[in-house]
């Protein structure tokens, strides 16, 4: 396959450099693929929808300038007036003020740094949003949202989330006089039913976690719509780290508010925790960045120099992330070991029951899939042990490929008849595939799966 590579000139508006693609004499050749990975991107025939008209840029962002943003947005040397290429790690708690109460941009660490601002503007362009706020990890992004809440609130959220969100919800922001229901948001009917008059926070997850059921962003956005014309609306808010904003941008959607845990794929490298949320919004803006610096929970410099440099990356790993766990995905379900593997969970895989509205919504997949393995928790434990390029620990999104038993870790607070019902069983393991080469890792399956069957 040729294709044409993109060629872009920079911009020079201070606003971020924007990729104006031209065309260029040079091709890339893309050789073709083996049968688990056959397609190119997430799906057969060309682009996302399957549409096969026009070329297919394979390695090509899907919103046009991405890697362009990711790589320079935030960190224009001309930000500095010494011009450096790679931004400055300012360590400072502190700044100097010229009169009592007068600064240029910065006055406490706490409030602002200027490391933590390029970071914030180059996670907030590649979100498609105006406003960008850090915080020392996904959890603590959730709190300074909550912290927007006051008793009497109520949170309408999706049933299957992140194992933290379940229990801080639950068991921390229930004892403040704040309501909660976690309801299935795939029956759209009986996810309104919930709503209340005094619901002012809808918290979707899509896909979800571990479950990766695809929640209908732009539906559950214009029935929240409906049921409050005329009235206040409900924040939305989108767990985006399972997609990352390659693949979903929740915010061109309608939602209120995008957030990830940046210690998954944004940073990519399991050596930062950090969350991020980003908005449209300057009110809700200018509320959580009160809440940075009125309650705290924001990250350190150097944590957001590293996360930076991971996201400069995101594009390119998230390419490899969705063609390894798409040829993983393939093989479990229908590959030499598929009779030892009774579901495969992955929204682009045909047999996923929202592929379709994944397809609408998405860009393309992360590395994220979960399957249920014949028998229970002993076959799973050993499954897990067996692994060798696979790392048996919690935690997802990294250059490495992880696995883990849900039940018994990463969803163990959520409560046994709740995860029974979201069907988290102690056979369902949960894979978060790296970016190591894909013939390594299903031939590493293949080998767990042998010590757990041969040994029966």
């Amino acid at each position: 396959i040729c294709l044409f590579s993109p060629q872009f000139v920079l911009d020079d508006d201070f606003n971020g450099p924007t990729a104006k693609k031209v065309q260029a004499e040079s091709f890339i050749t893309v050789p073709a693929m083996s049968h688990y990975m056959n397609g190119g991107s997430a799906l057969n025939g060309g682009g996302v929808n399957g549409d096969s008209g026009g070329p297919s840029f394979e390695n090509s962002s899907h919103f046009p300038g991405f890697g362009t943003d990711a790589a320079h947005h935030g960190s224009e040397p001309e930000r500095w007036p010494f011009m450096p290429i790679v931004p400055v790690i300012s360590l400072s708690t502190t700044f100097k003020q010229s009169n009592p109460g007068e600064y240029e941009k910065y006055d406490y660490s706490r409030a602002g740094n200027p490391t933590r601002t390029a970071f914030e503007m180059c996670v907030a362009k590649m979100e498609g949003a105006e406003y960008g706020m850090a915080a020392s990890s996904g959890l603590a992004a959730t709190s300074l949202i909550i912290n927007c809440l006051k008793a009497g609130d109520h949170i309408l959220c999706c049933d299957d989330v992140y194992g933290g969100t379940n229990r801080y919800f639950n068991q921390v922001v229930a004892n403040f006089g704040i309501e909660i229901d976690m309801v299935d948001p795939i029956d759209l009917s009986k996810f309104e039913s919930k709503i209340r008059d005094n619901t002012t926070l809808v918290w979707l997850e899509t896909p979800t976690n571990p479950m990766l059921k695809i929640c209908d962003i732009k539906a559950t956005v214009d029935m929240v719509n409906r049921r409050f014309s005329g009235k206040q609306k409900p924040i939305i808010v989108v767990d985006n780290t399972f997609a990352t904003p390659y693949f979903q941008r929740p915010l061109s959607l309608g939602a209120t508010i995008v957030l990830s845990s940046v210690t998954k794929y944004i940073n990519g490298h399991t050596d930062v925790c950090m969350g991020v949320m980003c908005t449209n919004d300057k009110a809700i803006a200018d509320k959580i960045q009160f809440m940075q610096k009125a309650v705290g929970g924001v990250p350190s410099p150097l944590d957001c120099y590293l996360a930076l440099r991971g996201a400069r990356t995101l594009h390119l790993r998230m390419r490899q992330h969705e063609t390894n766990s798409l040829a993983v995905a393939r093989w479990l379900e229908t590959g030499e070991k598929s009779d030892y593997v009774l579901r495969v969970y992955h929204p682009g895989l045909p047999s996923h029951p929202q592929h379709e509205l994944a397809k609408r919504q998405m860009k393309g997949f992360s590395g994220m899939l979960s399957f249920v393995i014949k028998g229970g928790k002993d076959e799973a434990s050993l499954f897990l042990k067996s692994l060798k390029v696979f790392a048996l620990a919690e935690s997802l999104g990294g250059y490495e490929s992880l696995a883990e038993l849900p039940s018994i870790m990463t969803h163990a607070t959520v409560p046994a008849e709740q995860r029974a019902i979201l069907g988290i069983s102690d056979s369902l393991i949960r894979l978060s595939v790296g970016i190591e080469e894909p013939e390594d890792l299903i031939a590493d399956l293949a080998h767990a799966f042998d010590v757990v069957y041969r040994k029966k």
